[in-house]
């Protein structure tokens, strides 16, 4: 709550002699307050609980915005895209340098942002798994959570879901069902490279048609609310406006990210992400909501105009989506609210498994989540900066245990904790070692130089899979819609 000041001196005789009329007038100061040339400052309903706007975004790289993500590093932001309205998010926010998704591909990864959970804890690694095996119905997710919190919140999830359940099975009021990449016009094959122009690429302006519909709704009935939405771009197929691509074919071309469709749709992205922004502050929340922007796992590498695999369109990081190397994990993270210093950077390694507890943190929750793998970073965005996230585990986890041909063709896991990353390869036990905050090229490998600190990692890494009963690799296996219970494959 912010106050006005005052004209008059306020420690004076003349204070103590209306004491009585100032208390009964302290009622009306709250909800009201104007000075010289300022406007009336409304107190929100609810204030003591904020509003959330999670903004999701799909297959986008560290550096796949203008916002540069590392302040001494002018490769972490694209050499080519312009998101105008993610640069005004971050000039009033914080920025975060080591932000993480869960997995490098997008269904586990939404799912440890609903639970907070690891795909290895959720035994869902990979895109078309079962998921008969997870309760839904019962584990807390993030809208189950801020209800047990307070009753009011209502909840709403628009735009690409990608998980075996539906919104409303895991506590969301409303939503536009159990979408998929389908619903955001994607086709497989070589044509999703190809640029279509739309009117509304993407869906981009009718999901914010909705979430603009849903904030005005919930003002006019005074709930707070969190609202995720989860926007189809910037996945392939390629749409864009035609406007857009016009700009960005006379554009010249960057260094390391040259394709004008992609270019084009990340800008109209932008676009939705601005007239969301607009809307929140016409309603007059913007005191009391928390935006959280970020992609649900790294971007693809090799699409058209990529010159190869490790040198890529996530340059300065190797390699891309569906591997757990830095380019398929890192992503942008930029968070904007009540009590985030403007223009700030915090360099603490999270994941998204840590936005769970962060938001009950932040909406004040007493409620304790069980089975989890995040811990909240609440004081990091308040101030408390570098302050180590307390995590139930010892660090942030990574499992693909599978051969994906497209990408690092090796099942993989993987373990950050402090500077340090350790990846361990499935199939001969290699494991190799890299100091991220000296090397997020992985290019230097320290497991020999450095024995203790490999092997305690790799022992922190081996314990948390057994711990969690993670789905192990075996040649031969199709987890494709099939039960997990079908095949004995876990740690």
């Amino acid at each position: 709550m912010q106050w006005c000041k005052s004209d008059k001196n306020t420690n004076g005789g003349n204070v103590r002699s209306m004491k009585k009329v100032l208390i009964t007038l302290v009622f009306f100061a709250l909800l009201s307050c104007k000075s010289d040339n300022k406007k009336i400052l409304t107190v929100q309903p609810e204030s003591e609980f904020p509003n959330f706007i999670f903004i999701l975004v799909d297959d986008q790289g560290w550096n796949g915005t203008s916002v540069q993500m590392m302040a001494n590093d002018s490769l972490s932001k694209s050499d080519y895209y312009q998101t105008p309205n993610l640069e005004k998010l971050a000039a009033k926010g914080m920025i975060f340098s080591n932000a993480y998704a869960a997995a490098p591909v997008c269904a586990p990864s939404r799912y440890s942002i609903q639970f907070g959970q690891t795909p290895a804890r959720l035994s869902l690694v990979r895109v078309g798994m079962n998921s008969d095996h997870i309760d839904h119905e019962n584990l807390t997710s993030i809208p189950k959570a801020l209800k047990l919190i307070n009753p009011k919140y209502i909840t709403a999830h628009f735009g690409k879901w990608g998980m075996g359940s539906n919104p409303e099975t895991i506590g969301y009021d409303q939503s536009d069902g159990a979408t998929q990449n389908k619903e955001g016009g994607f086709v497989n094959n070589k044509t999703q490279w190809d640029f279509s122009v739309h009117k509304d690429p993407k869906q981009i302006f009718s999901l914010t048609d909705k979430a603009n519909e849903f904030m005005e709704r919930s003002v006019k009935e005074n709930k707070p609310f969190y609202m995720q939405v989860s926007h189809y771009a910037v996945h392939s197929s390629l749409q864009m406006r035609q406007k857009s691509l016009d700009k960005y074919i006379e554009m010249e071309k960057g260094k390391y990210q040259n394709n004008p469709g992609l270019a084009a749709m990340t800008e109209d992205l932008d676009e939705g992400v601005g007239l969301v922004l607009e809307k929140m502050k016409s309603l007059g929340i913007e005191n009391n909501t928390y935006i959280i922007y970020m992609s649900d796992n790294g971007g693809v590498p090799n699409i058209p105009g990529a010159k190869k695999y490790d040198n890529s369109y996530n340059y300065p990081l190797s390699r891309g989506k569906w591997d757990a190397m830095e380019g398929g994990v890192r992503v942008p993270l930029i968070i904007n609210g009540p009590g985030i210093i403007a223009e700030s950077e915090n360099n603490i390694p999270l994941s998204s498994v840590d936005i769970l507890p962060t938001i009950v943190d932040l909406a004040n929750g007493k409620i304790t989540l069980k089975n989890i793998d995040g811990g909240s970073f609440k004081d990091n965005l308040l101030g408390e900066e570098n302050n180590e996230i307390k995590r139930p585990v010892e660090g942030i986890f990574f499992h693909v245990p599978y051969v994906n041909k497209i990408a690092i063709a090796r099942a993989h896991s993987a373990v950050r904790k402090g500077d340090f990353k350790l990846i361990k390869f499935r199939d001969n036990n290699q494991v190799v070692l890299y100091n991220l905050k000296k090397d997020k090229k992985e290019l230097i490998n320290l497991s020999d130089s450095l024995p203790e600190k490999t092997k305690s990692l790799e022992n922190i890494l081996e314990n948390y899979l057994v711990s969690v009963h993670a789905p192990k690799w075996k040649q031969g296996i199709n987890w494709k819609e099939k039960p997990l219970k079908e095949f004995n494959s876990s740690y």
